[in-house]
């Protein structure tokens, strides 16, 4: 089966404003005919390019969402600031939305892990298939806004791949510094394929991501910073009217390009224990420096096993929970970019 299961409640091709949701079929022991809702939103203003904004493709992440429902109710009393077509979904994963969990509670699956997904496959599954064969088609950028979950912390940045079409990655830097993040991150997928910025980035879409931070707290700077750097973003792109306004105009240094690109700069847990996180995010680390510590409950005569950086670096990401098991990843150690490979 190649045509989608799911049901819009909106027409994309339509001017104007209109907010319905997408419906995705399944089945629970006691909803033979159950349909999983998932809000959307569509912003039709005339000529100009088409932006796909997305949050909660982890449910436990939420600046991205909050930042979408806020671009929503802002939108739906001055529509006419769009140019072009703005597409807005503040919760694609719903139940794991619901549920603060990373994977949806419906089927057990990572969104994020899904793509190209299926149109007969898990609601997770679904939902990859409809954003890969009738979303992605739409767009001409996608924003995809996450943080580090539960079980990482990061320093709040806006991120990208570093795809193989020039033109295609000079848009996507340009797009990712207007964030005015005091990184910008290069990352590598370590955890496996199926990635919803790949499948669009395959598809030539301008693609901007981010990791905001990280856990259940939130500060008020985190949810600041996902919500003006949003704005700029699709100001830089000319799908909101206003001025974009620059990391200078805001006396700030400029944004700092780091890459993580080696599985090296990804440190994992070689025993089960307590995390003890040894530096700020942010610090500078030598080659060899400890950036944290796994304690031994039951084996109080142990001294802790440290996890140690591989290479200089900045500390950009740390464990979250306090209690890890072996294999987690508990640090992220970022290096500068040569700026050739930015243009």
């Amino acid at each position: 089966m190649s045509a989608t299961q799911i049901h819009s409640t909106v027409d994309f091709a339509r001017p104007g404003k209109q907010q319905g949701t997408l419906c995705i079929p399944y089945s629970y022991n006691l909803g033979g005919w159950a349909n999983l809702l998932v809000p959307i939103a569509v912003v039709n203003n005339g000529p100009g390019p088409t932006a796909l904004v997305m949050a909660g493709n982890h449910g436990d992440e939420y600046p991205g969402q909050v930042a979408t429902l806020r671009l929503m109710r802002e939108l739906d009393a001055r529509p006419e600031q769009v140019r072009g077509r703005l597409i807005l979904i503040p919760a694609l994963n719903m139940p794991a939305a619901k549920a603060a969990t990373r994977l949806s509670p419906l089927d057990g699956r990572n969104l994020n892990r899904s793509f190209p997904g299926r149109a007969d496959g898990s609601p997770t599954e679904m939902i990859a298939h409809y954003l890969t064969t009738v979303l992605f088609p739409l767009a001409d950028i996608v924003i995809d806004m996450h943080t580090g979950g539960r079980s990482v912390d990061f320093y709040p940045c806006a991120h990208m791949h570093l795809v193989e079409d020039r033109q295609q990655r000079r848009q996507m830097v340009a797009g990712t510094l207007a964030w005015n993040s005091d990184f910008a991150f290069l990352y590598a997928d370590i955890a496996g394929t199926g990635l919803l910025p790949v499948e669009a980035e395959r598809q030539g879409k301008i693609v901007i991501t981010t990791e905001m931070g990280g856990g259940e707290p939130v500060s008020a700077a985190v949810h600041r910073l996902t919500q003006t750097g949003l704005r700029n973003v699709l100001v830089h792109f000319g799908l909101l009217e206003g001025k974009k306004v620059t990391r200078a105009e805001l006396n700030l240094p400029p944004t700092r390009w780091v890459q993580s690109l080696d599985r090296e700069d990804y440190r994992f847990a070689p025993e089960s224990g307590i995390y003890e996180t040894l530096l700020p995010l942010g610090n500078e680390v030598e080659r060899g420096q400890p950036v944290g510590l796994i304690h031994f409950l039951e084996r109080p005569d142990r001294e802790p096993t440290p996890v140690v950086a591989n290479t200089a670096g900045v500390l950009l990401a740390t464990r979250g929970p306090s209690l890890v098991a072996q294999g987690d990843c508990v640090a992220c150690i970022a290096h500068d970019v040569d700026p050739a490979i930015l243009e």
